[in-house]
């Protein structure tokens, strides 16, 4: 197979741990040949979306990767293509969907699909499954978030285009710094964001779950938040264990997978604390080379095992 991966630059990637390198790296090993593109190589001309790529190889020479020319085509020259990278979810980000949506109606096969990155807020994914979910709500409004702080006595706010932890505030009710936070995160009013009540269960670690075409794999990564803090992200300081699922993880996997795989989410990643769905996310899950590293499970040999045979299907 013919594969391309569109990425973030790559002299950024953490070779050590990163998901990404870890399935290219499966796809390399089962000889498919792979090309990189950047979130700009996806382009229009005219009517006809083309992909700017490079071939990649993984060297053991100075640098651990090898690129050829950049070439540029039709998406639908390849079999697959991943998009993985990593958000904010912003304008360009939306633009790059628009176009791998077209792209896809032009015979290209997307995963995720852009259609539904686009739709499936990583935040608001959660109002799907309010069974999972732990009391939440979503405003701009300081005011309003005030009232819900006052209902609940601890509260985590977040924005609800961010990643790996960053800008999450932890609120109580005795907080002195209530008003520089709310109008921060906020932006004085300008931005939405959702507030949740805060959830005890942290300190054994916000675990993510990962879905594979729906299915998910038999093992946790549960990010433990170091000394003094309230996120368990790894790119917070975090420490990632691998845990066996739970029944109430299973659970919560198998009604979320169900329709990750018919809205086209391939690879997607719950974050799970406690018993509650807190977040779904579907742009560039990561935690497989840490389970990997912990356990017998390889989840990107899974996740080639899976796109093999989806693609396999599709012929």
């Amino acid at each position: 197979m013919r594969i391309v991966f569109i990425l973030d630059p790559l002299d950024k990637l953490k070779t050590y741990k990163d998901t990404s390198l870890a399935i290219m790296r499966e796809a390399s090993k089962r000889g498919h040949a792979l090309f990189i593109a950047m979130q700009g190589d996806v382009i229009l001309r005219n009517e006809k979306v083309c992909l700017i790529t490079q071939a990649f190889t993984f060297s053991d020479g100075d640098t651990w990767y090898k690129l050829a020319e950049k070439s540029e085509g039709s998406p639908s020259e390849f079999d697959a293509i991943i998009m993985r990278k990593d958000p904010p979810f912003d304008n360009e980000y939306l633009y790059s969907t628009y176009l791998l949506s077209l792209a896809v109606k032009q015979g290209a096969k997307v995963f995720n699909s852009p259609d539904s990155i686009r739709s499936w807020n990583e935040k608001l994914g959660i109002t799907h499954f309010p069974k999972f979910a732990p009391e939440f709500l979503v405003t701009r409004n300081n005011e309003l978030i005030r009232d819900f702080l006052k209902e609940y006595g601890d509260i985590v706010v977040k924005p609800l285009d961010g990643m790996g932890g960053s800008s999450i505030f932890r609120l109580r009710h005795d907080d002195p710094n209530i008003s520089v936070i709310l109008e921060t995160i906020t932006n004085f009013e300008h931005q939405t964001i959702m507030a949740q009540r805060y959830l005890p269960e942290i300190k054994q670690g916000d675990k993510r779950i990962i879905l594979i075409n729906g299915d998910p794999i038999p093992y946790a990564l549960a990010r433990i938040p170091k000394a003094g803090e309230t996120r368990g992200n790894l790119a917070a300081g975090g420490t990632g264990v691998a845990q066996k699922l739970t029944e109430r993880d299973v659970e919560i996997a198998a009604a979320v997978g169900k329709e990750m795989k018919a809205h086209g989410l391939f690879l997607v990643g719950l974050d799970v604390i406690g018993e509650h769905l807190t977040e779904v996310n579907v742009t560039s899950p990561t935690g497989m080379v840490e389970i990997a590293k912990q356990t017998e499970f390889d989840p990107a040999s899974q996740f080639i095992d899976k796109l093999e045979h989806a693609l396999n299907t599709d012929k």
